[in-house]
């Protein structure tokens, strides 16, 4: 019998959404483009990015406000907190979790920053983990 694999909650500021997603997360990043600065508001966004299927809403289906267009790429946040709950990714198939929502921790840690090659000028990536221009190839 294959081990159980850990569910995790999450959730938005306020509480209004929540979530369950599997702790199987096939990658970790720290993403530093335009986009995950200005829908953040911060330097750049970490991120475990899983299937879609493994993600489900418990709570706050109808309080998510979705910004893109909802089926291939766009991004979840809370319609009354605001909060980035996660994004949809690689053509619907992909979500990349915004690590700060999660109330459990994973069991990944980000191995790298993304799209470096746009971060914030104002911000000086300090650790040693492999920075990348772009998003790698898998």
């Amino acid at each position: 019998m294959p081990d159980a694999v850990a569910v995790l909650t999450g959730k938005c500021l306020c509480g209004a959404v929540e979530y369950a997603v599997d702790d199987a997360f096939e990658y970790s990043m720290n993403c530093h483009c335009s986009n995950c600065r200005r829908t953040t508001g911060s330097a750049f966004k970490p991120f475990a990015g899983i299937r879609r299927e493994r993600l489900r809403v418990v709570r706050g289906k109808d309080a998510m406000l979705i910004y893109g267009d909802g089926d291939d790429a766009s991004d979840v946040h809370c319609g009354t907190c605001g909060s980035l709950v996660y994004s949809v990714v690689r053509e619907g198939t992909y979500v990349h979790v915004a690590m700060g929502t999660l109330v459990d921790a994973p069991s990944i840690r980000p191995t790298g920053h993304i799209f470096v090659g746009s971060k914030a000028p104002w911000y000086e990536i300090t650790d040693d983990l492999p920075q990348y221009r772009e998003f790698p190839d898998a």
